[in-house]
């Protein structure tokens, strides 16, 4: 099956100096909670963001799709990218390497 990667930003940079409002906490509470069923169904592999609060913070998801239509989809389906809180954007992407430790070879 294809592998997708999207990067997320805030669309509100200070969203992460200043705190969030009520609407991007809202949905920042439901982009965690898209991801999470997303991830106990398989689809998604990696989820997870640099710890900067910089304009160049960014997140990363990396998941499965049968592809380029139902990856966009997923990314779409989003709350945080719905309500405008996230921009993303999606690569295909693929594993070059792989440490055992982390668990079962995504690259299969």
């Amino acid at each position: 099956m294809p592998r997708y990667l999207t990067r997320l930003q805030p669309v509100r940079p200070a969203m992460l100096t200043e705190g969030p409002t009520a609407a991007e906490a809202e949905a920042v509470t439901a982009h965690f909670h898209y991801l999470s069923s997303l991830t106990e169904q398989g689809v998604v592999l990696l989820a997870g963001r640099t710890l900067n609060i910089d304009p160049s913070s960014f997140g990363i998801v990396i998941f499965d799709a049968p592809d380029d239509e139902a990856a966009q989809a997923l990314v779409d389906g989003d709350p945080s990218v719905q309500q405008r809180v996230m921009r993303a954007e999606l690569f295909p992407y693929a594993v070059a390497l792989f440490h055992p430790a982390l668990g079962d070879d995504p690259s299969s």
